[in-house]
């Protein structure tokens, strides 16, 4: 299969989590941001949560003002401050995420069957703002199906259950999302990724879907860049999808 060039969007919410953990500016957001895209990230990714306790909404708004490479906004979109986040940013990417206020992190995408009419309504109005919709969904043919209709440009893979049984069931755990990536593209959608990828398990996705969109990784870049060093890191990360 032809290889195509997958985008790397580095997540920086645990940047933000440490931050916060102090007070004060260490480490400076904004600044570690501007580094990871001089060292060759494709994109930045955020999800403020209403609680703040990572990215906060400020952030959001700097992070814009600043960035060359895309900002990927994720969210849930029954939260007003987020939709109000998303109108006044104006993303290149938004992915649509159906967490709940206190959730410790994604687990779950979006049933695009149960709210088909919802989902069909807010990418349309996100669209009409100049941003891609991407929405986050499992591996699951039905809920791909049901993305397609609400006309949204990309899905995300959520790949928890895929890193989870990476290390002894590849080629089983493999199957269904190779299955959801293919009937995406089918559709005429474009695929990305997303959730526990890392420099173990992130090769061997890529080599089983070449036509990959973007990856969006956080919680094991910024863990690997505490050993590696982060421009070290983020190049790693970037040559495994060459």
């Amino acid at each position: 299969m032809i290889q195509q060039k997958t985008k790397l969007s580095v997540n920086i919410n645990k940047i933000a989590l440490i931050r916060n953990s102090r007070g004060g500016n260490i480490p400076d957001l904004l600044r570690a941001a501007l580094d990871i895209e001089r060292f060759g990230a494709d994109g930045i990714t955020v999800h403020p949560r209403p609680d703040e306790r990572h990215i906060r909404y400020n952030d959001v708004y700097e992070l814009k003002k600043h960035l060359k490479v895309e900002l990927n906004v994720e969210g849930n979109p029954q939260e007003k401050k987020f939709v109000k986040l998303i109108e006044d940013v104006k993303p290149a990417q938004v992915t649509l995420v159906p967490d709940v206020a206190h959730q410790l992190t994604s687990d779950h995408g979006w049933d695009t069957i149960t709210y088909q009419d919802f989902l069909k309504d807010i990418v349309k109005y996100f669209q009409s703002l100049g941003c891609r919709v991407s929405i986050f969904v499992n591996p699951d043919l039905r809920m791909v199906e049901g993305a397609a209709r609400t006309n949204t440009n990309r899905i995300e893979l959520y790949t928890e259950e895929y890193a989870k049984r990476y290390s002894k069931e590849r080629e089983i755990i493999i199957v269904p999302y190779k299955q959801a990536a293919e009937l995406a593209k089918t559709l005429g959608i474009k695929v990305n990724a997303g959730h526990d990828l890392n420099l173990e398990n992130l090769k061997y996705l890529k080599e089983n879907i070449p036509f990959l969109a973007e990856v969006s990784i956080g919680h094991a870049l910024i863990s690997d860049a505490l050993y590696y060093g982060l421009e070290n890191t983020v190049r790693m990360y970037k040559r495994l999808l060459e």
